[in-house]
């Protein structure tokens, strides 16, 4: 399913957020290389972000 942009703001914000709070990350690499959102942000493009959002109808 192919998110709006405002869904993917909330769920990179939403795993940055995470991440800054001690969550593990799911991509290899250093905390300190990147910043948070551009962790998510690799983490979103590669579809491993535990997060979803639900569509009412």
């Amino acid at each position: 399913m192919k998110h709006s942009r405002f869904e993917k703001a909330r769920i990179i914000g939403a795993r940055a957020l995470q991440i800054t709070m001690g969550a593990p990350l799911l991509i290899r690499g250093k905390k300190d290389m990147l910043n948070v959102v551009e962790i998510a942000e690799i983490e979103y493009r590669k579809g491993i972000i535990p997060i979803n959002a639900l569509r009412e109808a």
